[in-house]
This record gives C-alpha cells, sequence and structure tokens, in this order.
C-alpha cells in the first residue's frame, strides 16, 4: 500500500477526500513527516453490525421479560431529572 506524502495545509484543504480515500497519508510539515493518516473504513461496518446485533439482544431480552420500554424511559428520566436537581442544589449550596 503506497503512502502519500502531503503538506498540512494541502490535508487540512483536502481532509474530506482523505477520509474517503483508502490509502494512508503521511502529512508533512516543512517536509518533515509529522504524522500519519490511516482511515478505517471497515471498522464502520463492523461496528453498525454489533450495534444491530445488540439491538435485537436487547429487544429479544425485554420482551422475554414483560419489561414496558416506555416505562424504563419514564423512569430513567425521572431519576436524571432528580439527579440534576441535586447538582444545582450542590452548586447553590457552595
Amino acid at each position: 500500500m503506497e503512502t502519500t506524502k502531503v503538506g498540512i495545509r494541502e490535508f487540512r484543504a483536502g481532509i474530506a477526500e482523505f477520509i474517503a480515500s483508502s490509502s494512508p497519508v503521511a502529512v508533512t510539515r516543512h517536509g518533515h513527516t509529522v504524522g500519519y493518516f490511516i482511515p478505517t473504513h471497515g471498522q464502520v461496518d463492523a461496528d453498525i453490525t454489533a450495534l444491530k446485533k445488540a439491538s435485537k439482544t436487547l429487544d429479544q431480552l425485554l420482551a422475554a421479560h414483560d419489561v414496558d420500554v416506555e416505562t424504563v424511559v419514564a423512569d430513567f428520566k425521572a431519576v436524571r431529572k432528580q439527579t440534576t436537581a441535586n447538582k444545582k442544589l450542590k452548586v447553590t449550596a457552595q
């Protein structure tokens, strides 16, 4: 795999193209390499697949235990609201 060398200004100007590319880029400043950019396209697909699988597993677990998602969300929001209120009280008490 060939590494392309580009100046830092060129790299900043063309970042979208470098992200879409599959080859690594050596970023230079005044002719000296200051870093490497290595795009990672395959990881995104694997992450999405893993998240979809986890979502299906969670749905199955919730259904198996007869859990109402709306109730869980409401409980979460109530706890979060209370926690936020407690933090505000601590800040004003100081």
